[in-house]
């Protein structure tokens, strides 16, 4: 939980309500703290102590010996952005051999780069929202061909952050600035105006996709990191007021989508849906806000899956996928 990310905190929140939410009867929870600074802390256990010796995953401290972590039956990164949902630490579990909950490497790096997922998306026939991409190495090309409004945005960031909507050329050189600030390549992406929908999907081999939700900003002109995180910053309809087929048609390419992206365990897609009833898949997020309130976790609760129930099948889940490639050869 935590990470080096700007995303540290809404980390830290939705990794207590993990924590909260996990059976105390079935599972033993140790906490892993990874600072700003990069620096990990490993909590203490249910009696206040590590035990055991550590099993392949040494957790890093800044000048302090390393700890023990013990004996690891599942990690669940809880952690949201870079160096922690880009594959960076999914790499790390891998190296050590602990089953781990969601995406592995290539899908977590893949979707955490929106411009390399989009182009994923196109070749595998799945519609998406117009982008062109800038790198700060050739600031001095960026071009606007979608007209005004239009979206800039990092390429490798979440939550919202470093995302500007621009009506004109002086917003759209501050938003590719504000963007810059985050990321070394970043996306000029067309505006789509219609209903903005989610929906959560959960498996490995065979996902399945909950019930769709319709976001609706309360606290901002969009969806950005104060209407996501605030106290009535939005309201989520489930279902979406949008026709029956076009909320089959956001399941199916949901669904879609995770295969795709090479996906397993859990994963939130978030769609577009215009006036004519066009659904464009616009992001797929492989560890999304995990509140018992976030949207992932409602829309299963909204499908038939409670918190607590969502929370043990994605440990199963984890398990599975350990067992099922213990034999493969390398």
């Amino acid at each position: 939980m935590g990470g080096r990310s700007s995303e540290h905190d809404v980390s830290m929140t939705s990794a207590r309500s993990v924590i909260a939410g996990l059976d105390p009867e079935r599972y033993e929870v140790r906490e892993i703290e990874i600072g700003r600074d990069g620096a990990w802390e490993l909590g203490a256990g249910p009696q206040g102590v590590s035990s055991g010796a550590a099993r392949g995953l040494p957790v890093p401290t800044n000048g302090r010996p390393v700890e023990p972590l013990g004996e690891v039956d599942v990690v669940f990164p809880v952690l949201h952005g870079p160096f922690g949902e880009d594959g960076t630490v999914q790499g790390l579990l891998e190296l050590a051999g602990v089953a781990y909950v969601g995406a592995g490497v290539t899908a977590s790096a893949l979707c955490m780069d929106k411009d390399l997922f989009k182009s994923v998306m196109r070749d595998k026939g799945i519609p998406v929202t117009r982008n062109v991409t800038a790198l700060a190495r050739h600031r001095d090309r960026i071009s606007n061909p979608f007209g005004y409004p239009v979206v800039i945005k990092p390429a490798r960031l979440g939550s919202s952050v470093g995302i500007t909507i621009a009506h004109g050329a002086e917003e759209f050189a501050r938003g590719t600035d504000l963007a810059f600030e985050h990321d070394e390549k970043i996306l000029i992406e067309e505006f789509v105006s219609g209903v903005e929908v989610e929906c959560s999907v959960l498996g490995n081999d065979e996902p399945i996709a909950s019930l769709p939700g319709e976001i609706v900003p309360l606290a901002s002109e969009w969806y950005d990191y104060s209407a996501k995180y605030d106290e009535g910053g939005m309201e989520l309809v489930i279902p979406p007021r949008i026709p029956e087929q076009t909320v089959r048609r956001v399941q199916e390419l949901a669904v879609a989508a995770f295969v795709a992206a090479d996906c397993e365990g859990m994963a939130r897609v978030d769609f577009f849906v215009r006036a004519d009833g066009t659904v464009l898949v616009n992001e797929l997020n492989t560890i999304p806000g995990f509140t018992s309130t976030s949207v992932y976790a409602k829309l299963f609760e909204a499908s038939g899956i409670p918190y607590a129930a969502l929370l043990e099948r994605l440990v199963d889940l984890a398990l599975e996928r350990r067992d099922r490639r213990a034999g493969l050869r390398y």
